[in-house]
């Protein structure tokens, strides 16, 4: 890559220089309200790890929300290299990863939505340096040195604006310094894993300091492809970060950030979990079947797929941020802009066989500004407060075609069914005849499934937000602090479809079908081939309807203000708090080929704004050695989005209301000076209190029953009172790590971490008996560090055990009756090789 190249020169030119500014008396960085902090380590007490959750400056224990700060200590001891690996230290939080590199879900306290479908946003914002990013990939090592990650638990509206009504995670990078040093890192590990990271810092002047950084990500897959003999979910992926700070006096800073970024992979690998007759068929020798390679459920954890062609990613990222921060005396200004461009690109095999049936291959791009601007006071006596204000502006061209395969036909011929009519032919080419007598153009055996017929889908999103926020602290004792806080959001969306149809079969209305008597064909025959209408079967036009039009304006727009009340009480070595607060997820546009226009059966292509309410009372407690924090809560969503993949496409809908209550416990010990713990527990009760529109699926008969005559089951089923899928009642984190200094130079550490998550359905749109997983993954690290030469050496190992568990399900596509999963990554282990300046 040229952008390598170009680090490489770039930090070699900075190290060389360094000596040059030797004598120059260096300006301090001005500290700001978001400005990175040294954080503690993990063997630290609470009043050493300070925080910027309500965007000042607190210690974790003064600061009265529920979040979690992994240090950067932390992070390199655990090798967590992805936001993915995150969640095995963060009580509530899960991050999914399924079908692209380029869409990252984040679930905090079981809600969160998003993944898998650009027109929905997520519920969890994620932040870095203070700039909101509405699309990740999910990779931490494209980052220098990263000074801590804060997760903010529940509705976070009053403060972050956009996207932050389950919670926001906030990334906070190491800023340029005004003394040089810097560090290579080279990681080697299994699967042929490489990943070399660099970042030098240092003064360009008495007033300018400047941090370049960049890294390579190479691994090979973790699955293999049985059909072309190559690996699945590798890793490829390279970095550039170019980020300055200009601080001419103790008052005003300015720092500009650039970043670019690279990923092509392939991605991402599924296996099957139940092979129904559709799949047996397509496995089962010719001429009973297609005689194509299938994954095989018994041996899923083998990590075997069958695809005909590799799934691909490629995504090009590329952004410049600036903050500016002005201490007036009474108050600080902080001005954060910034701009960023990615492109998405990737193509798979839909269908998950080796048989070429259907290929897919999908275009995003995304370009998005966001500004936000906050003046807060100095801090200073019983009143403070902060007002501000965020806007984004997003224009999103996302495009995907679907294109039938070589094998469709013979596939369709045989799930029609053979033909009574017709001997020795299936009920396809007997339709095909039948509607040949009407219609010339159609020739019976060759125009229905015909390889290269497609849908194709281009859509446009242009989105305009905007929110102003306010809140305000005021001591009515030394111990009693009232916390008030508001923020008025605004959203509009304004979208369009272009989607074109070449399927000529999924345009039929088979229940209009001519009447035969004298072939034997009675009318609605041919009504059960409603399961082979891939698009738009369940459509009253058999067919895409674009907008704008007559009835659909293709604009959604909604606004809310969203409020937070607060009292805490400092008890000295203990804080309490009770908070109520509000948040707000603005409407979305399901951009997926299976949306549809609003019919009588309300099935429209949108979804209702979501709105969170939360109750939440916790305790922060600060002693020797240690800290130990307790969050009690009850949060309600209403209108939660739900976007449930069906097996041929993405039913977005609202759910009418989903609550959660629960706890969450995470504490910090040192009894002696050479142990250190750490532990945390969630507790989650979720339920749905109204979902009467949930998607209907496969195996549940009793409330979707199949319809002989149209093939099609019911839209909807009535899930109120279940349980929500995909949310562990008991989630458990320990680490325990033994350091000792060996000899006067060189100090060592022993590192051992175990992550538990009990067994749940994974999604509702699969069977519990197929899908029900926990997780139990222990982990451990093993770490010398000489100080006089400055060398770190790590050997590190995650998923120790081989535990294996699927992180994800759902029904294979286009072949009824049968499922697919993602499963866990396998035990990877490594050397890190870290050189300090």
């Amino acid at each position: 890559m040229k952008t390598i190249h170009f680090l490489g020169a770039s930090i070699i030119a900075l190290i060389a220089s360094g000596p040059a500014f030797g004598q120059v008396v260096a300006t301090p960085p001005v500290a700001t309200a978001l400005a990175p902090v040294q954080t503690a380590p993990d063997t630290a007490s609470s009043d050493d790890i300070i925080v910027t959750a309500s965007k000042r400056e607190q210690t974790l224990q003064d600061v009265p929300i529920s979040v979690s700060v992994t240090s950067a200590q932390t992070i390199e001891r655990a090798q967590i290299r992805d936001l993915i690996d995150l969640q095995s230290v963060v009580p509530s939080l899960k991050v999914a990863q399924f079908n692209a590199v380029g869409q990252t879900n984040f679930i905090i306290r079981g809600f969160g939505n998003g993944n898998g479908n650009f027109g929905i946003e997520g519920s969890v914002g994620v932040f870095i340096d203070g700039v909101y990013r509405s699309r990740s990939a999910a990779s931490l090592n494209d980052l220098p040195e990263i000074e801590r990650i804060e997760v903010l638990r529940g509705p976070q509206s009053t403060l972050f604006g956009k996207n932050v009504s389950a919670g926001a995670i906030s990334i906070i990078t190491k800023r340029p310094q005004f003394d040089f040093g810097g560090r290579v890192d080279l990681t080697v590990g299994n699967y042929g894993q490489m990943i070399a990271k660099a970042t030098a810092t240092g003064p360009l002047s008495r007033t300018i300091a400047v941090r370049l950084s960049g890294a390579i990500n190479q691994r090979d897959g973790f699955y293999n492809n049985v059909v072309t003999g190559k690996d699945v979910n590798n890793r490829d992926r390279g970095s550039f970060r170019a980020d300055v700070l200009w601080a001419p006096n103790a008052d005003l800073s300015v720092r500009i950030i650039g970043d670019y970024s690279e990923i092509t992979e392939r991605c991402c690998g599924t296996v099957q979990l139940l092979n129904g007759p559709a799949t047996q068929f397509i496995a089962a020798p010719a001429p009973f079947g297609l005689g194509a390679a299938v994954s095989n459920p018994a041996t899923k954890f083998d990590r075997n797929v069958a695809f005909t062609q590799d799934p691909t990613n490629r995504i090009i990222g590329k952004g410049v941020s600036g903050q500016i921060d002005y201490d007036a005396g009474f108050a600080k200004f902080t001005s954060i802009s910034a701009y960023r461009d990615q492109l998405d690109s990737g193509a798979q095999d839909v269908d998950f066989t080796g048989a070429d049936l259907a290929n897919r291959a999908d275009r995003t791009r995304i370009k998005t500004f966001t500004q936000e601007f906050r003046v807060a006071s100095n801090g200073k006596g019983r009143f403070n407060w902060l007002v501000g204000g965020f806007y984004a502006n997003e224009n999103l061209d996302t495009r995907s075609t679907i294109n039938f395969g070589s094998q469709i036909r013979a596939y369709a011929d045989a799930l029609s069914g053979a033909s009574a009519s017709f001997p020795g032919r299936s009920n396809l080419f007997a339709l095909e005849y039948l509607q040949s007598l009407v219609n010339p153009a159609v020739r019976p055996g060759a125009t229905y499934f015909a390889a290269g017929q497609a849908v194709t889908a281009p859509y446009t999103l242009k989105q305009d937000s905007y929110s102003i926020f306010g809140q305000a602290d005021f001591k009515v004792t030394p111990r009693l602090t009232l916390t008030g806080g508001v923020s008025y959001l605004s959203d509009r969306k304004a979208s369009t479809s272009n989607v074109v149809l070449t399927d000529p079969f999924s345009r039929l209305n088979l229940q209009n079908v001519p009447e035969l008597p004298f072939l034997g064909v009675p009318a609605n025959a041919f009504g059960a081939l409603g399961a082979l209408q891939f698009f738009y079967g369940n459509a009253p036009t058999h067919g895409p309807v674009n907008y704008p039009n007559a009835t659909e304006s293709g604009v959604l727009k909604g606004d809310k203000v969203t409020y937070l009340g607060r009292a805490a009480y400092d008890f000295g070595f203990l804080n309490a708090y009770v908070s109520y607060s509000t948040g707000w997820k603005a409407g979305a546009y399901n951009l997926s080929t299976d949306a549809r226009a609003p019919d009588a059966n309300g099935i429209g292509r949108t979804a209702a704004p979501e709105n969170v309410t939360l109750y939440e009372a916790g305790l922060k407690a600060a002693f020797r050695g240690g800290f130990f924090n307790l969050a009690v809560f009850k949060q309600d969503i209403k209108g939660f989005q739900s976007n449930a993949y069906t097996g041929t496409g993405y039913s977005l809908v609202n759910a009418g209301k989903e609550s959660v209550r629960g706890f969450e416990a995470d504490a910090a010990y040192k009894p002696i000076s050479w142990l250190a713990v750490t532990g945390s527990v969630t507790y989650l009760d979720p339920k749905y209190d109204s979902f009467l529109r949930a998607p209907c699926v496969n195996y549940d008969t009793a409330r979707c029953p199949l319809n002989p005559l149209t093939g099609q089951r019911p839209l909807f089923r009535d899930l109120s009172g279940d349980r929500p899928a995909g949310i562990s009642k008991w989630s458990f984190s320990t680490s325990a790590t033994l350091s000792h200094h060996i000899t006067t130079d060189i100090s060592g550490f022993l590192r051992g971490e175990y992550d538990y998550a009990s067994k749940v359905q994974l999604t509702e749109t699969t069977p519990p008996a197929l899908s029900t997983y926990g997780l139990n993954n222990v982990s451990a690290s093993l770490g010398l560090t000489s100080a006089a030469a400055k060398i770190d050496v790590l050997f590190w190992a995650r998923n120790l055990t081989k535990n294996n568990t699927l992180i994800g399900a759902f029904p294979t596509v286009a072949q009824d009756g049968s499922y697919t999963g993602y499963v866990n990554d396998p035990r990877t282990y490594g050397i890190t090789l870290t050189k300090r300046f």
